[in-house]
């Protein structure tokens, strides 16, 4: 028994035309980028998965030389292998959180 309109539609005091053609325009552009989705995210993921595999076994590598050049109680080997993997996660977080900000203020651009 409330006359006023809900409270989505209070916060922008937007025409009836002028949302459909908010949300058309929206739809428009979605569609505009759904077909370079599938590949943008498989090459996204096979990006990830070398930025971590690639500082992973050059640990790896570095860790055999030490250990074969220079013989001691500890394994290298082992070690910085994980310090490659630490590295490597710690590189894809930076990229994928770079590429979420960039994506998000593409979105927040087209939504004004």
């Amino acid at each position: 028994m409330n006359n006023q309109p809900p409270k989505r539609f209070q916060k922008n005091p937007l025409t009836l035309s002028e949302h459909v053609d908010a949300k058309a325009t929206r739809k428009l552009a979605a569609r505009s980028h759904s077909s370079n989705a599938i590949w943008l995210g498989l090459g996204m993921m096979g990006l990830i998965g070398w930025s971590v595999v690639v500082p992973t076994l050059l640990g790896a590598a570095i860790g055999f030389w030490v250990d074969k050049h220079h013989p001691s109680s500890h394994a290298w080997t082992l070690a910085l292998m994980a310090a490659g993997l630490a590295i490597g996660c710690y590189n894809a977080y930076c990229w994928v959180a770079k590429e979420d900000m960039a994506m998000r203020e593409e979105q927040n651009g087209r939504d004004e």
